[in-house]
C-alpha cells in the first residue's frame, strides 16, 4: 500500500448513516492527498471488497447498524485480515474507556464525531503515515487515568493490558438498571419479570448499555468486570 498515482491515500470508509457517510466522502475525496475508494454502510460489503481497493486507511464508525459486528469485533477482524491497514474509529461514542479498548484491538485513531471537518482529515493523515491520532485532551486523560500505552495490540488478550474502569454514568437509568440485574446474575427474562417489561425492550436497553460502555459481547463485559473487581460475577 501507499505506492499509488499523485502519491494519494487510499480510503475506504464505513458509517450506516448515509447522510454522515456522504459528508465524510465529500470532505476526504475532495482534498489532493485523499482518494476515497470506497464507501460502505455495512461491514459484510466493505469485507467482501477490501482486498482488492489497496487502501491504506479506514475510517469506521464504531456503533454501527444494529444487525451488524460491533465495533470492537471488526476492529480484531480487520488486524487479522488486513494487518497493514491503518483504522481511524470516528464516533458519537467518546470516552476513555470505549478509545483505550479501540486501541488496544489495534484501531490506530479515535476522534469524536462532534470535531471540526478538518480534524477528519488531519486524522487520515498522521494514521496513513503511521502515527496514532487522539485529541489532546483524550491522550492526556487516558495517560492520567490508565497510565495507558497507546500503542495499538492487534493480540490484545494480554493480562497486564490495564483495563479501563466503567463509567456507568455514559448510560440512562433503565439502562444501569438493566446492566445491574445483569451483573447479578439475572437473566433477560427475569430482568423483564422484574420491571415489567418486555423481553425485547430487557434485551436492547442491554445491549445499548454494553456498546456504549465499550463492549463486543456479554462475554467481554463480564471478563473486564472480573478483571476490575477481582472475583467473577454471578452470570458466568
Amino acid at each position: 500500500m501507499g505506492n499509488h498515482s499523485l502519491n494519494r491515500t487510499r480510503i475506504a470508509i464505513i458509517d450506516d448513516q448515509a447522510i454522515t457517510l456522504h459528508g465524510m466522502y465529500t470532505l476526504l475525496n475532495k482534498l489532493n492527498d485523499f482518494q476515497v475508494v470506497g464507501r460502505y454502510v455495512h461491514s459484510r460489503e466493505l469485507l467482501a471488497e477490501l482486498a482488492g481497493l489497496d487502501a491504506d486507511v479506514l475510517v469506521m464508525d464504531f456503533a454501527l447498524a444494529v444487525d451488524d459486528m460491533d465495533g470492537i469485533s471488526l476492529i480484531r477482524l480487520l488486524q487479522t485480515q488486513h494487518p497493514t491497514l491503518a483504522i481511524l474509529v470516528i464516533s458519537a461514542i467518546y470516552n476513555s474507556a470505549t478509545v483505550l479498548l479501540a486501541l488496544h484491538a489495534g484501531a490506530r485513531g479515535f476522534i469524536s464525531k462532534s470535531m471540526h471537518a478538518e480534524e477528519l482529515a488531519r486524522a487520515v493523515g498522521n494514521v496513513a503515515n503511521g502515527q496514532i491520532h487522539l485529541m489532546p485532551e483524550m491522550a492526556l486523560e487516558l495517560t492520567q487515568l490508565f497510565n495507558a500505552d497507546l500503542t495499538p495490540h492487534p493480540h490484545p488478550a494480554a493480562d497486564n493490558v490495564t483495563q479501563p474502569s466503567l463509567d456507568f454514568s455514559l448510560l440512562s437509568p433503565r439502562e444501569q438498571e438493566v446492566i445491574q440485574c445483569f451483573i447479578d446474575g439475572m437473566s433477560v427474562s427475569e430482568i423483564a419479570d422484574k420491571f415489567k417489561r418486555s423481553i425485547k425492550t430487557i434485551s436492547g436497553q442491554k445491549q445499548a448499555a454494553l456498546r456504549k460502555l465499550g463492549f463486543s459481547s456479554d462475554r467481554n463485559f463480564l471478563q473486564h468486570y472480573e478483571a476490575l473487581h477481582g472475583a467473577e460475577p454471578p452470570l458466568s
